[in-house]
C-alpha cells in the first residue's frame, strides 16, 4: 500500500511538470472537473472506553469531482476508500497484557462545499457518509497467542460523520488538502457496549483532470 502511495504521489508530481511546460488554454470556470486523490490517515475511535486507544496510520485513494457553483464556490463530492480504525493496548502494574489494532475499511462518500478565500486556497467542510467494508482485530496477547478476528458483526454498517478542512488547488489541477472527519454517528453494534465513533485526519495529494 505505501508503494502504492509513492507511486501516484510521483506519477502526480511528474505530470504536474510536464503540464507546467505545457502551452494552456483559458479555463472555462464552469467546468465540471473529475479527478483523482490519495493520502495518509491518522484515525482513532473515541467514545465511553477509549482510554487504551491510540492512533493508527492508514492511507486512502479514490475520485471526486468539482462542480462549479458560483466563481468562489464548488461542490465537491467524491468516492474514497478508507483504511482507519484504532491502536490499544491494556496493562496492569505497567506490564502489558495484550495490543494490537483495530483495523476498519471504509467506503466513504464526501459531499464537501468548498470555498476559495484566497488564490487556489480554500475552505472545504460537508457531510460525509461511509459504508463499512471491513472489520479485523489483529491481536497479541503478549504471551505468544497472536491472530486477527472478524469484527464486522459487531459493527454498524454505516457512519455519518462531518469533514472540515483546507485545500489548495494550482492551475495545472495538481492539489493538496488536509482534512478531520468527526465522527457524528455511533458506529458500535454490540448490545451492552459503549458508544465509538471514528474520527480521521487526512493529508492528501490529488490531480483534477482540467
Amino acid at each position: 500500500m505505501k508503494k502504492l502511495f509513492l507511486i501516484v504521489a510521483l506519477a502526480l508530481f511528474v505530470f504536474n511538470v510536464n503540464a507546467q511546460d505545457d502551452e494552456k488554454s483559458n479555463k472555462d470556470s464552469s467546468a465540471i472537473s473529475l479527478g483523482i486523490v490519495a493520502g495518509v490517515n491518522f484515525s482513532t475511535l473515541t467514545g465511553d472506553d477509549d482510554e487504551n486507544l491510540s492512533s493508527l496510520t492508514g492511507i486512502h485513494a479514490g475520485v471526486e469531482a468539482d462542480i462549479p457553483l458560483s466563481e468562489k464556490i464548488s461542490f465537491q463530492p467524491g468516492l474514497i476508500y478508507s483504511c482507519q480504525g484504532a491502536d490499544y493496548e491494556d496493562s496492569e502494574d505497567g506490564g502489558v497484557l495484550y495490543d494490537g489494532k483495530f483495523n476498519l475499511s471504509y467506503l466513504n462518500v464526501p459531499l464537501i462545499i468548498a470555498i476559495e478565500f484566497a488564490d487556489g486556497f480554500t475552505f472545504e467542510a460537508g457531510p460525509q457518509l461511509g459504508f463499512l467494508t471491513s472489520a479485523k482485530d489483529e491481536y497479541d496477547d503478549g504471551m505468544g497467542d497472536s491472530g486477527e478476528d472478524d469484527i464486522k458483526d459487531f459493527l454498524k454498517s454505516t457512519d455519518f460523520s462531518a469533514s472540515v478542512g483546507l485545500g489548495y488547488r494550482m492551475e495545472s489541477g495538481l492539489n493538496i488538502g488536509a482534512r478531520y472527519n468527526i465522527g457524528l454517528s455511533n458506529v458500535n453494534d454490540f448490545d451492552g457496549a459503549g458508544d465509538i465513533k471514528n474520527g480521521v485526519f487526512q493529508i492528501s495529494i490529488g490531480y483534477f483532470f482540467n
